[in-house]
């Protein structure tokens, strides 16, 4: 893996050129992987260019805000040769019954709901709405546009560069874009003294050892800011900030050749008001909360309350680097600190981290959690991770990234946990179980009854139990986690604490763990209190590796979201959502039972948060499948439920606790009235 440019900010290769390492590369039958910046590519060679065979990368550059570390959309680009190896969500382009063009989820066969433990990756929620964002901004600009900010971006780097070599610092000779990086000894300064005198005029440098300091120029400085930056940190009398437009240029030996963003989008809408209809026009093609309820099962799609987004785009929160001195960033870590602390609260445990980036995340944090304390105690044997089949296909598929070895445990006919398998399977593999994950309430939409029953059995074979929190909209308030003896649990607070699903992201997985295991979170060599302090409980221990992120609080600028939800909730506030969320389902699930058969239920026939209408008998007796339901659902102005998960031929309602009792009703009359269609069908 290569980085271009690198750290230092060179885009050139130490001692011969790209194009000749990745042919070497290539000749002892490895792949080359270049890490990248969009921006700079605007201007530089491209990595397929000189023989990369992926490239990797943030697109925060493309319009969207630092947030203390995100969310931001990342990309992996690579040939069609591996297009089938590719992790994550693939959209094509095909044709509709009709023949007319359309598009679709390709390639589906490879990801974690159809694949499990041998998907390509273990990604649901992604960053959808960042890459949105992103594109957005892209087609705003154009290639012209962009590269014109690559240009002024780059200029403003050439001209520090002059100035400071003017006057003696040592400047790094290399081809660079955007950062220079500075021996500032060579002046008779230290690094620390540079920085110090960076914060006297508003700015920042990065130390990168006591001699040396990177500075990087962007889209927001100025050449006033770059004037302040040079005689504040620097010393540097009469700063002489001109540039031409030669300056705009990178060297000709790292250029790119050839044009970008060939697409017509990018061509097309450069003013206000032609980016805002566009958006406008995309808007209406999509069916979203501010329309009608989407009873997705398993997915919790309820209100994000006005309030509580606002902060999100408050300069104070949006522009703070995620490695910026900790003395800058004391608001953001007592919010990060709080807000860890209720979590622990809610979920009965003693630490939360807020680093992983989405629920699957989240599942691959806990389980190297589990991980790092097994080997703590000499049991790094311990390998086998035991998932029900009736699991989120992100399990097994979080358990292999981890290095798991994955057996299935079976269901029995009530969506139960198999108890006689189960102890099956933990006698067979006793000496080597690591874990067991567990939803609760269960998928099928019920409370579990002898789910403490199961932990306690795992706990006897010496494994951890791992708590999927896909479905803690139905415990906040009621139970937790740490209460029916789970040992770390996912949080995702795009779903039961209100950041918005952004259709498809962005995410956060904050994952909870019990005593023993709070000091093996994950921990960041640039914060290594991301796995101590802030995690809300003293007992956390400060740590440089294990981290699942880029930044060390994940993303950082959507966590007042959840922050304010649950203040504004209150423990009363926050235990009624659980009940009103119960409550709306079984009030559905009694309306609609008498037309369909609902599959599962407790033993007082009640269901917890979702309910299971199962479809197969109506399918034989007419011919009516479930995606005609879920199609004609759409007629109605409403989102289809999930279907066919997770049993095949079934949709799965979740109404949330944030729809009133009219939408239920029309939610009710409508599949009712789907109901009458199909008897006259039949």
């Amino acid at each position: 893996m290569v980085q271009y440019p690198n750290t230092y900010g060179s885009v050139e290769s130490p001692g011969e050129p790209y194009k000749d390492f990745t042919a070497r590369v290539h000749d002892a039958g490895a792949m080359v992987i270049c890490a990248t910046d969009l921006l700079a590519l605007t201007k530089l060679a491209p990595p397929a260019s000189w023989g990369a065979d992926i490239a990797v990368g943030s697109a925060q550059r493309f319009g969207v805000p630092m947030g203390f570390g995100g969310p931001h959309a990342g990309f992996l680009s690579t040939s069609d040769k591996y297009s089938r190896k590719m992790p994550g969500r693939i959209i094509g382009v095909t044709v509709d019954s009709a023949g007319k063009p359309c598009l679709r989820m390709a390639m589906q066969t490879r990801e974690q709901h159809i694949r499990r433990d041998k998907a390509t990756s273990n990604i649901c929620t992604a960053q959808a709405l960042l890459a949105n964002m992103a594109a957005a901004y892209a087609i705003y600009h154009g290639p012209e546009g962009m590269q014109n900010i690559a240009g002024r971006i780059h200029a403003l780097a050439r001209v520090a560069h002059r100035e400071l070599a003017k006057v003696g610092f040592t400047v790094t000779d290399d081809a660079f874009f955007d950062t220079i990086t500075v021996d500032v000894s060579s002046k008779g300064m230290t690094s620390i003294q540079v920085q110090a005198g960076a914060v006297s005029v508003g700015a920042n440098v990065r130390v990168i050892d006591e001699k040396k300091v990177g500075i990087s120029m962007g889209e927001g400085i100025t050449r006033e800011d770059l004037s302040n930056l040079l005689s504040g940190a620097f010393g540097i009398q009469d700063v002489d900030v001109s540039a031409d437009a030669s300056l705009m240029e990178v060297d000709s030996s790292v250029a790119r050749e050839g044009e970008i963003l060939t697409h017509p989008i990018f061509r097309m809408h450069h003013s206000e008001t032609q980016m805002l209809r566009y958006l406008k026009a995309l808007e209406n093609r999509d069916l979203s909360l501010n329309h009608s309820m989407i009873p997705l099962g398993s997915c919790t799609m309820k209100l994000n309350a006005t309030s509580e987004m606002i902060p999100v785009t408050w300069p104070g929160l949006c522009h703070i680097h995620p490695f910026a001195p900790v003395d800058q960033v004391q608001g953001y870590h007592e919010l990060i600190e709080d807000l860890n602390k209720d979590l622990a609260e809610i979920t009965g445990f003693a630490a939360v981290s807020a680093q992983p980036n989405s629920g699957a995340t989240g599942e691959y944090a806990g389980l190297l959690t589990i991980m790092r304390y097994l080997a703590s105690i000499g049991e790094s044997h311990r390998n086998v991770c035991l998932i029900p089949k009736s699991a989120h296909g992100t399990n097994p598929a979080s358990a292999a990234m981890a290095g798991m070895k994955v057996v299935v445990v079976d269901n029995d006919d009530q969506g139960n946990v198999d108890m006689n398998d189960l102890k099956e399977k933990i006698e067979k593999h006793r000496e080597n179980v690591a874990a067991f994950m567990v939803t609760y309430p269960s998928t099928f939409g019920v409370y579990e009854e002898g789910i403490v029953e199961v932990i306690e059995a795992v706990h006897e074979a010496g494994g951890q139990v791992y708590m999927d929190g896909a479905n803690m909209n139905a415990q906040v308030g009621l139970t937790s986690p740490g209460l029916i003896g789970a040992d770390v649990c996912h949080l995702n607070l795009h779903k039961t604490f209100c950041i918005p699903h952004g259709g498809g992201g962005p995410g956060v997985g904050s994952i909870g763990v019990a005593k023993h295991l709070a000091p093996f979170l994950p921990g960041h060599v640039a914060e290594p209190e991301a796995s101590g302090k802030l995690c809300g409980n003293d007992i956390c221990v400060p740590r440089k590796d294990g981290a699942v992120a880029a930044a060390p609080f994940g993303s950082a600028a959507i966590l007042p979201i959840s922050w304010m939800y649950i203040k504004m909730n209150g423990t009363d506030g926050l235990k009624a959502a659980t009940g009103y969320a119960m409550l709306n389902a079984n009030y559905m699930s009694a309306r609609l039972s008498g037309a369909y058969d609902v599959l599962f239920v407790g033993r007082n026939g009640q269901c917890a948060h979702e309910f299971i209408l199962d479809l197969r008998p109506l399918k034989a007796a007419t011919g009516v499948t479930e995606e005609d339901v879920a199609k004609r659902l759409q007629d109605y102005g409403f989102h289809s439920p999930t279907m066919s998960w997770p049993v095949a031929g079934t949709l799965m309602v979740e109404p949330t606790e944030s729809e009133d009792l009219a939408e239920l009703d029309r939610f009710c009359d409508a599949m009712l009235a789907i109901r009458a269609e199909i008897d006259d069908v039949g």
